[in-house]
């Protein structure tokens, strides 16, 4: 049996190299495939692929913001994402994977091709860069830790301990400050060093390593180290290159005395002749940033707390905590106080909002909320992504301004924390552990007042009384889907399309008729095509290949008296949102069609007060309406023809679309009606009507035509069906009947 093959690997290793290992397995679950995952974690690799593993299997899914070794996929299907797109979005690379819609990664495994040679044919400049300088932080970042912690433990025994000529002095207390300046020492030697190797694999780790030296040496700091690292590594895959070409029995020769004399001799020059000019500006950085810390600790915490929240452990997120991390190993613990609390804060402010509002979240939130408590207490940001993706025009600036208030009262109360990492359970080595705590709680409960009413007036506007027994808009069918009074709400406040969206698949995946999967069908679908379909009415659904994040088949309207633009000039006002697990929908479309292309639509939905008001203009109880009449016989017109619908999924938005843009080309009067359910004869130049004939396969269609390009129009129809209705699944001519009226 065929698998899918994926690796993750986060920078730090801590949570979202796992966070999308999990995501990947619940999706290969749900869609019925077997599929092994190696997590590049803080730990090492684990459950790693093994080249056994690549026989028989679909292809490679890449999630990851580090170097994970992925030339040995080199000529397999590979997919490379960002790890948040593995977590996010896994049901859809698992299926792109699947259906044989990955690339093939460029490249032979047995080549001497550098990671950064393949990684330039594959990805951006920018995507590049941002990977090689994530691999050097988590490498470095076990150092910083354990140096950080043990120089913290030793000031327990005072804060002279470590000297000597102290009456403090203790011996343990040297030995562990001893240990952890070493450990900090070489900081930055492994920082430059994991760049280079990100790029060039060996030989640029060794020039890497000594340009990291040197940048210590001469007072360049990290920004040196910066400096050194893409230097060696683009250096040295340069140098490869040019010697690529010498015979293989001088290959030990080149690896192990050419290249490492040539970079170490290049890389040690460059950083004695930038060493000077770079320490100036470095140590002009740490100066206004700590001068920053004493003049404005205000605007300080603001930039910090924004940039901790604004993508939950992503790049910019990234930038402040190592940032951070690096001026820990320059002697300053201030900075990391203030980003310390701001990625604390965002989990926390999830976990006190569905306490102390659980009226706002469904039992599924609550339940991930309290998973919260764990993660916030231990410096685990991430935990609130689930939550900001749900609605992160909203969530995500709440976020921000709560982690801003923790940094900004950290800062504000000169608080130390010398360790980058552990949360509260580093209190011990905090410079003031009662006062952090407070403050990190006042920017949360902060945070869960704002986001605990936001949700609770949104599930507000959305909670109307259930009528005990289902009221239909027409009679009932068989698949019908019934409608009550608590399947509609409004929003009088939204006006803009996406936001509709997020809306009314919060309100589905709410009612669990949906996973959160299916938003992003319910975008893809409109980017294909609008689901706009006449006075006032929009109809948004998923795309096909989203149908595995139906629950269960069900409708949920939003109306929206003010209007949404729908693009093109379109305004919506009623919002029906379908989710079907087959082609139910056909027939609430059809019968929804026939009742809302009635003329005083838009008027009545406009002055529409309650669920109710729309249940009447569903039963067709609409003011100075009137059914539509059947047009002209048959025989008035020049030229007629009976297709058969052959899309798998019926006459549906999208080929409905493609139908009424195809009619809309001829001068004609064209006019259409379903053989097999008798309807009414509609007009083909409307899509809301041809909607509501609700055409399912195998539906014979009748199409009548009568003005001067009769006769084309019908030719042109013919070859639309045939085509499959733009959903590419047509056959060959299937020879309609055609008539033409002299």
């Amino acid at each position: 049996m065929k698998k899918v093959i994926a690796v993750t690997g986060c920078p730090t290793g801590i949570a979202h190299t796992f966070m999308a290992e999990e995501a990947l397995k619940t999706a290969a679950k749900k869609l019925s495939v077997e599929i092994k995952v190696e997590t590049n974690g803080a730990s090492g690799v684990e459950n790693a692929i093994t080249p056994d593993d690549l026989q028989d299997i679909y292809g490679v899914i890449i999630a990851a913001d580090k170097d994970v070794n992925a030339e040995r996929f080199n000529g397999l299907p590979v997919i490379e994402v960002p790890v948040k797109d593995g977590i996010h979005h896994p049901d859809e690379l698992i299926t792109k994977v699947i259906q044989g819609n990955a690339p093939i990664r460029k490249g032979s495994v047995k080549a001497s091709t550098s990671s950064g040679k393949v990684q330039a044919e594959q990805e951006s400049f920018g995507r590049q860069l941002y990977k090689h300088l994530m691999s050097g932080v988590s490498n470095m970042l076990p150092f910083v830790v354990a140096g950080g912690i043990l120089i913290a433990i030793s000031f327990l025994w005072g804060i002279y301990s470590a000297n000597p000529e102290s009456p403090e002095y203790n011996i343990i207390a040297a030995t562990l400050m001893k240990i952890g300046q070493q450990a900090f020492s070489i900081m930055v030697p492994v920082f430059t060093a994991y760049i280079a190797y990100s790029i060039a694999g060996r030989p640029g780790m060794v020039a890497g390593f000594v340009g990291g030296l040197l940048a210590n040496v001469t007072g360049a700091g990290f920004l040196g180290g910066i400096i050194a690292g893409f230097a060696a590594g683009y250096f040295m895959l340069w140098v490869r290159n040019l010697l690529g070409g010498l015979p293989r029995q001088y290959e030990g020769l080149k690896s192990i005395f050419i290249m490492p004399l040539i970079g170490v001799l290049v890389i040690g020059v460059m950083m004695i002749l930038l060493g000077q000019p770079v320490a100036a500006l470095n140590n002009g950085m740490m100066h206004w940033l700590s001068s920053l810390q004493e003049a404005n600790p205000i605007l300080l915490g603001i930039v910090v707390g924004a940039m901790c929240s604004f993508d939950f452990g992503g790049p910019v997120n990234k930038a402040a905590y190592v940032t951070g991390t690096l001026l820990l190993g320059q002697g300053n613990y201030f900075f990391m106080a203030g980003v310390s609390a701001a990625c604390i804060t965002p989990p926390l402010v999830i976990a006190l909002a569905t306490t102390f509002f659980p009226k706002g979240f469904t039992e599924e939130e609550r339940t991930a909320g309290m998973v919260n408590y764990i993660l916030g207490c231990t410096h685990i940001t991430e935990g609130a992504i689930p939550f900001a993706a749900k609605d992160p025009l909203r969530v995500i600036p709440l976020m921000m301004i709560a982690s801003s208030v923790s940094a900004v009262l950290s800062y504000s109360m000169h608080i130390q924390v010398p360790a980058p990492h552990g949360g509260f359970l580093i209190l011990p080595l905090v410079s003031k552990p009662f006062i952090w705590v407070l403050c990190i709680l006042a920017g949360s409960v902060c945070g869960a007042v704002m986001l605990g009413a936001l949700r609770l007036w949104q599930r507000g506007n959305q909670t109307i009384p259930v009528i005990p027994e289902p009221v239909q808009s027409v009679p009932a069918e068989k698949n019908a889907i019934n409608l009550r009074a608590g399947d509609i709400f409004f929003n009088r406040d939204v006006s803009v399309k996406d936001d509709a969206l997020m809306q009314v698949a919060k309100a589905m995946e709410d009612a669990k008729l949906i996973s959160s999967d299916y938003l992003t069908g319910m975008r893809d679908r409109e980017a294909q095509i609008s689901t706009y379909l006449g006075n006032g009415i929009a109809i948004p659904h998923g795309t096909p290949q989203s149908r595995h994040a139906v629950l269960k088949t069900g409708v949920k309207v939003m109306v929206c008296p003010q209007g949404i633009d729908w693009g093109e000039g379109q305004t919506a006002r009623l919002i029906v949102a379908i989710a079907a697990q087959d082609n139910e929908h056909l027939d609430i479309l059809r019968r929804l069609t026939h009742v809302l292309s009635h003329d005083g639509v838009q008027e009545a939905l406009e002055a529409a007060s309650d669920a109710h008001d729309v249940l009447n203009i569903l039963e067709g109880k609409i003011p100075d309406s009137h059914p539509q009449d059947k047009t002209e016989q048959i025989s008035q017109y020049d030229a007629e023809g009976t297709f058969t619908l052959i899309n798998a999924h019926g006459l549906h938005a999208r080929p409905s679309a493609l139908l009424v843009k195809t009619i809309k080309q001829w001068q004609s009067d064209i006019r259409l009606e379903n053989l097999d359910t008798q309807s009414d004869v509609v007009d083909g130049k409307n899509l809301m009507k041809v909607v509501s004939l609700g055409a399912k396969q195998g539906h014979r269609l009748h199409v009548m035509a009568k003005g001067p390009d009769a006769h084309e129009a019908i030719k042109s129809i013919s070859a639309a069906f045939d085509s499959g209705l733009g959903e590419g699944n047509g056959s060959e001519p299937h020879s309609p009947e055609v008539r033409v009226h002299q």
